[in-house]
This record gives structure tokens, sequence and C-alpha cells, in this order.
């Protein structure tokens, strides 16, 4: 691996270089190197998963005062579930500094979703280990809550039922959605939703589907109304 080069990438320096080093070692890498004693990063990434967890966990505690915890709970498990720990790595480009044996690289491992979600849970116990809880807390400010606020996680949260409850709290105003407008070609649409409370535009939302439009609308609308 290019440990420069990441460190470059993501704006972080090491101190403990070996550790950085341990986050991308695969145990197939180990298993062929054993004359280098090597350690692979399996138990980084189960100090990863935890930090992870507190750090997601105290955003959406900070973020969101009037979430429920059941619906706290759903939105967690969506951001930490493998797929989207898959894309965090895929984006950062962690792939191509994953050290690999040759049966591991030669089956496609470098693209695996679950090692690659693994690789990423362990650079983050090893950037833990190495800077501290409010290091790590930042890198997951710089990459994963933006895509939290953008409603990438939309699909796990039913954030129209969040918005009729709360505006019933306070009047009982009608609430209506609206897709104004579909944008691309039709293997690839996006459709534009509006969410209209008392008649006026409070959200507007983006997304593959036309029920995808209307949930982000509806964040936007929360994301209004608790700011």
């Amino acid at each position: 691996m290019d440990a420069q080069k990441l460190e470059e990438q993501l704006g972080i320096t090491f101190n403990d270089h070996q550790l950085l080093r341990q986050a991308f070692t695969h145990s197939s890498y180990v298993n062929e190197h054993r004359q280098e004693n090597y350690e692979d990063n399996e138990r980084l990434e189960f100090l990863g998963d935890a930090v992870l967890e507190l750090g997601v966990s105290q955003y959406l505690f900070r973020k969101n005062s009037n979430m429920p915890e059941g619906e706290m709970t759903k939105l967690r498990a969506a951001i930490v579930c493998e797929p989207s720990l898959m894309n965090f790595a895929q984006e950062l480009g962690f792939g191509s500094h994953i050290l690999l044996g040759k049966g591991e690289e030669q089956t496609g491992g470098r693209e695996r979703p679950a090692l690659l979600a693994d690789v990423f849970e362990a650079f983050l116990g090893a950037l833990y280990l190495d800077q501290g809880f409010n290091i790590s807390l930042k890198f997951l400010e710089e990459h994963v809550f933006p895509k939290i606020n953008t409603g990438a996680f939309s699909h796990a949260m039913d954030y129209k039922s969040q918005l009729q409850e709360l505006i019933q709290q306070y009047k009982n105003l009608a609430v209506e959605y609206k897709i104004v407008k579909e944008v691309g070609p039709s293997h690839n649409k996006e459709f534009v939703a509006q969410v209209f409370i008392d008649e006026k535009v409070s959200g507007e939302g983006i997304g593959r589907t036309k029920k995808e439009a209307e949930q982000r609308a509806a964040k936007k609308a929360l994301d209004k109304y608790h700011n």
C-alpha cells in the first residue's frame, strides 16, 4: 500500500504507520507472509465498529432532537450496514490500498463488499488508536455525516410520518405532496417532489422513485422546522 498517498488524500498523518498498514492487511496476505510476522485487520475492525456506532449515535442524538429512539435505531442501522460501509470505502479509494493474498486477489477480493466494509471499520479503529475519538469524529464529519444530511439513507426512514406528527402537534394543517418534475431518460429517471404545508412549499427532494423524492422533501421540511 502507498501510505503517503493515502494520507495526502485524506489529509491525515498517522503517528504509527504500522497501525495504518495493519488496517489494510487482509488475513489472506498474512497467511502468505507468515515469516514477516504481519497482523491482519480483524481486531482493528472490531474496534472500529464500536467507534463508528458511537460516533453515528452521538451525531443522530444531537442532530435530531425530536427523533424517537426507534427511528434513530433504524437510521443508524442503515448507516453502519455493510452496503453503506462498502460505499464509503469505495468513495475513499480504499480498495486499491488493501494488502491481499494472491488467491483473494484473483477472485476479486479487492471489490468484495464485506472486505471493503471491514477495511473501512479497521481504518476507523486504527485512526482512533493513533489519534483519539475527536479526530475519528472529524473523519466521520467529513465523509459520513454529510450523506445523512443529504438524505442518502432516507430509504430507511419514514420522514413523511415524522413530518405529519410534527405538524399535528402544533396545528392541524394539510400536508400535501406533488411530483413537480421528471428529469432524465426513462431508464434513468429522477423525480422532483415538493411538500406543501398549508399550501406553501416547505421542502423539495429528488429521488429515483416518487416515494424516495417525497421522503427527501419531507426531510427537508423537517430540517427547516427543527432549525
